[in-house]
């Protein structure tokens, strides 16, 4: 099968090696598994990082997103057969999407919404399970509760802040503001459902103040936790709540303890590397997330297309994301 792969994580993506086109064997499903033909992928923060850090013996394949149709399932698959359409995340321990045919368990996957072509499609399932479970997993925000209470989206323009907005505006009553820094990404996030947009790049404090939504009961930061801490930290209601997912180097939390602060941490893979038993929740809420697809109620972040599956467009995506500023979710279709 056709795969693109890498062999020496660091090189930075302009080298020629960083990643490369390459045949790779036809893997054959486990008892849970289904085999997936890939029909497109989306591109994500993660998979850069992995890039950089991540070795072997065997050339490794990234990619966690991903849209395609089941040709063979395990012995012991009970929720999906072949010929069906499906959208999923995949788990960060096993050889990533960005090959002709992979394999997934069925318990994080979904049926893809019917109303979206491939391509749009697999924007959603990453961003939309990280999305899902910082509200109401990490948080414990109810759906459609948060009534009076407000939600500080730090980032809201990227491909989690894009479906997080999304899914705050219309499944829950919370006040929300996003935060971006260019006019193109504020209307983006206006666009997509915050009740106000604000500008991460000058104070977030004054600006909130100006616009009467000073304190926020929660906060969700996307990006540069560390940069934006003292000020979020100001922002935040006594005994709010704070939830991340970036990965800074240094995190000081003493200042969240004389606002007795919560803090919360999202990692979107934690349920499939610990094979834990509430697992199948991701396959829960993806097919959620399809129905409120096709019932009109949020719609896809794809921000662009960049062609075909391959290692020169799959670099170019690299390229965008490592530069911090993509707008929605990079997407590629078809071998």
């Amino acid at each position: 099968m056709k795969a693109v792969v890498y062999t020496q994580p660091g090189l930075p993506i302009n080298d020629p090696q960083s990643l490369v086109d390459s045949e790779l064997p036809t893997p054959s499903p486990g008892p849970r598994d289904l085999l997936i033909e890939v029909k497109a992928i989306a591109v994500n923060p993660v998979d850069t990082k992995i890039r950089a850090s991540r070795g072997g013996d065997q050339p490794q394949v990234l990619g966690w997103d991903a849209v395609g149709v089941v040709r063979e399932v395990g012995a012991q698959v009970t929720l999906f057969q072949p010929g069906d359409e499906v959208f999923y995340a995949g788990a960060i321990d096993r050889p990533g999407s960005y090959s002709e045919f992979h394999l997934v368990d069925e318990r994080i996957v979904g049926h893809k919404p019917r109303s979206l072509d491939y391509a749009s499609a697999a924007a959603l399932p990453l961003t939309s399970i990280t999305a899902w479970e910082l509200l109401f997993d990490r948080l414990g925000i109810e759906q459609h509760g948060g009534q009076g209470q407000r939600l500080l989206v730090i980032g809201a323009s990227g491909g989690v802040g894009s479906i997080l907005v999304q899914l705050a505006r219309t499944l829950t009553q919370l006040t929300v503001i996003g935060t971006a820094s260019r006019p193109q990404t504020q209307a983006w996030v206006k666009e997509l459902g915050a009740h106000h947009v604000i500008d991460h790049a000058s104070s977030i404090p004054l600006q909130l103040q100006a616009l009467g939504q000073n304190p926020v009961d929660y906060v969700i930061s996307l990006t540069h936790t560390d940069t934006y801490l003292p000020q979020l930290v100001e922002v935040l209601r006594p005994q709010g709540k704070l939830a991340l997912i970036d990965d800074p180097a240094q995190l000081d939390v003493m200042p969240l303890k004389r606002k007795s602060l919560s803090l919360h941490w999202e990692l979107m893979f934690t349920r499939s590397l610990y094979r834990t038993e509430d697992m199948i929740k991701q396959h829960q809420l993806l097919e959620q997330v399809s129905t409120l697809i096709d019932q009109g109620v949020l719609k896809s972040t794809l921000g662009e297309h960049f062609g075909a599956i391959n290692a020169e467009n799959l670099k170019r995506a690299h390229a965008l994301i490592e530069s911090g500023k993509a707008r929605g979710k990079i997407v590629l279709e078809g071998f």
